[in-house]
C-alpha cells in the first residue's frame, strides 16, 4: 500500500484527508493522520475555553471513521525528506510517498526574556486549560494583562470579562491600536466596546522582559497577576527545523500547487506555509481542498488545475451578545450581525460542514 501521511488534524490537515476520502482514493492508498490529540480541537475558540465560558468538550471535532483513515497519536519531532520519513516522539519513524505538513503554529515571544516562563498560552487545548486555571484562580479584582491587541487578544478579553465580571482587565499592544490591520471604522467601535466594558487598552508598550509578576515596559513596572500571551505566532518548531527555504516569518516557501519546490511529494497547509494572506482556519481549509484536488490529478496523471484562493473575510466575537466582522477588503459590520455568523461557523465546523 501507498501512504498519505498527513501531520496534525486541524483545519488544513483534517480538510486534506476528508475531501480525500470523499472523492475516489486509489484503492492501493492509505491515509495516516497523525496528531497529539484523538480529535480535532477547534482552535479559533480557544480563548473562550481559557475565559471559562466554554468547556472543552464543546470545541472537540471527532475524527471520520473510515478503514482508509488510519489515526496515529503522537508528538512528531523531526521530517526527514531525502528518506522520506516522519519521527515520533517514543515511536518508530514512519515512512511516507506523500506528505502532507499541516502542524500549525505556536507562540512567537519576540525573544523577550521571561515572557515564555510567566505569561499563559491559548496555543493548544492543554496550555488553553492551564489558562482558564490562571485566569480564574485569579483573586477576585485582580489584574489580568493580555499581551497583543490581535484577534486572540480582544477575544480573550472581551470573553473573560463575561467570565468575571470583577477582574481588572487590559490589552497591551504595540501598535497604535488594538486590531491595527483593520479599518478604522471597526477599530473604533472595538475601542469603545472595550471602554463601555472597563478594559483597559494601553499602546505603543514596548516590552523588554517579564519577571514574575512585573512586566518591564522599558524603564516601567507594570504590575499584574496573570499575563496571556497573545503577541504572534510562528511555525511549529519541527518546520522551523527544516533547511529549506522560507518566508520572513519562518513559513515554508510553497509553489503553486502547495508544494515544496524541491520536494513536490511534500504540501504544505496553514500557518506553515508562505501564503499571501494572514492565517487562518479558513485558510488552512482552503489550502486543504486544493491540496486534495493537485493530489487527486497526481494519481490520474493529470495536471492540477486550481483556482485562486478567495477568503470570506474575518469574524471576531465581543463577548457572546456583540461581535465585529470584515467581508472582504472594507465591509465592517458590527454588532449582533457578526457574533450570530461566528457561531453558525462554529456549528459548521462542528459538523464537518466547513
Amino acid at each position: 500500500m501507498k501512504k498519505l501521511v498527513i501531520l496534525g488534524g486541524g483545519y488544513g490537515g483534517l480538510t486534506v484527508a476528508k475531501t480525500l476520502l470523499d472523492k475516489d482514493l486509489p484503492a492501493d492508498t492509505v491515509i495516516i493522520m497523525i496528531d497529539r490529540m484523538p480529535y480535532q480541537g477547534l482552535k479559533t475558540e480557544y480563548y473562550a475555553l481559557a475565559a471559562g465560558t466554554v468547556a472543552d468538550i464543546e470545541l472537540r471535532v471527532q475524527f471520520p471513521v473510515d478503514p482508509r483513515l488510519i489515526l496515529k497519536y503522537g508528538e512528531v519531532t523531526g521530517i526527514d525528506p531525502e528518506r522520506k520519513l516522519v519521527e515520533i516522539a517514543g515511536d518508530d519513524p514512519v515512512s511516507y510517498d506523500w506528505l502532507v505538513i499541516a502542524l500549525g503554529c505556536v507562540d512567537k515571544y519576540h525573544n523577550i526574556p521571561g515572557a515564555q516562563e510567566y505569561s499563559s498560552s491559548i496555543q493548544t487545548m492543554s496550555s488553553s486549560r492551564q489558562t482558564f486555571l490562571n485566569v480564574n484562580n485569579c483573586i477576585p479584582y485582580g489584574q489580568v494583562t493580555i499581551v497583543g491587541g490581535g484577534l486572540s487578544g480582544v477575544e480573550m478579553a472581551a470573553e473573560l470579562r463575561e467570565s468575571r465580571p470583577d477582574l481588572n482587565i487590559r490589552i497591551l499592544d504595540r501598535g497604535a491600536s488594538v486590531l491595527s490591520p483593520f479599518p478604522e471604522k471597526l477599530q473604533r467601535y472595538v475601542r469603545d466596546w472595550m471602554q463601555e466594558h472597563d478594559i483597559e487598552l494601553r499602546s505603543h508598550i514596548c516590552l523588554t522582559r517579564l519577571e514574575g509578576n512585573i512586566l518591564h515596559n522599558q524603564q516601567e513596572e507594570i504590575q499584574t497577576d496573570v499575563t496571556v500571551w497573545t503577541a504572534g505566532i510562528q511555525p511549529s518548531p519541527v518546520v522551523q527545523a527544516l533547511n529549506l527555504p522560507k518566508d520572513n516569518v519562518g513559513r515554508l516557501v510553497i509553489n503553486e500547487y502547495h508544494q515544496l519546490p524541491d520536494y513536490t511529494d511534500i504540501y504544505v497547509v496553514g500557518d506553515c506555509a508562505a501564503l499571501p494572506f494572514s492565517p487562518s482556519g479558513q485558510a488552512a481549509e482552503a489550502q486543504g481542498k486544493q491540496v486534495a484536488e493537485v493530489l487527486t490529478a497526481v494519481w490520474k496523471n493529470e495536471p492540477p488545475r486550481l483556482g485562486k484562493i478567495k477568503l470570506k473575510g474575518v469574524l471576531g466575537a465581543l463577548g457572546k451578545k456583540s461581535g465585529f466582522g470584515l467581508m472582504g477588503k472594507r465591509t465592517v459590520i458590527m454588532g449582533m450581525v457578526p457574533r450570530a455568523l461566528k457561531s453558525g461557523v462554529l456549528w459548521m465546523s462542528k459538523h464537518h460542514l466547513g
